[in-house]
């Protein structure tokens, strides 16, 4: 039995945007960023077939404070690998081996707004398992069509 495909989720671009358009709390947040979650995003991404880790820069923080805001639960944290010079050459973004070594040869999805040809090139080649690298346009967010082009690759692993 194949095991349920991972998805490997950023903060900062995909579910905090970064357009003008998008709110900045003034309530005294402790990130004022935080009022650009759309928490209309959390029952669509627990909704998706795949176990759901943060893959961000937040670390621990995203279950503290990103997770709550969404209605997700506590998810697992992906941990990085230090960069290479071979990476800085290759144009690998930082988490990209780190990535693939927690997936273990499972399928996963991955969806950052950093992502580049290097890595989706680098992942083909290195990773033993299925992969969707999906770029997010940091400016606006995870939008219906990225969540459609997940729930149909995650669905049919």
């Amino acid at each position: 039995m194949a095991s349920t495909p991972l998805l490997f989720l950023d903060v900062d671009g995909p579910l905090i945007p970064f357009g003008a358009a998008y709110p900045v709390a003034a309530d005294g947040d402790s990130n004022p960023l935080l009022a650009r979650l759309n928490s209309g995003h959390g029952p669509r991404l627990v909704a998706l077939h795949c176990e759901l880790v943060w893959a961000t820069t937040w670390m621990d923080e995203a279950n503290d404070s990103v997770a709550p805001r969404l209605g997700l639960p506590k998810l697992p944290v992906a941990t990085w690998l230090e960069p290479s010079k071979e990476d800085e050459w290759l144009g690998l973004h930082w988490k990209t081996r780190g990535l693939v070594a927690w997936a273990a040869g499972r399928p996963f999805a991955w969806v950052d707004d950093e992502i580049t040809s290097g890595d989706r090139e680098w992942v083909a080649a290195n990773h033993g398992g299925e992969a969707l690298l999906h770029r997010v346009d940091a400016r606006i967010g995870l939008t219906d069509g990225d969540f459609d082009v997940l729930d149909e690759w995650l669905r049919t692993r």
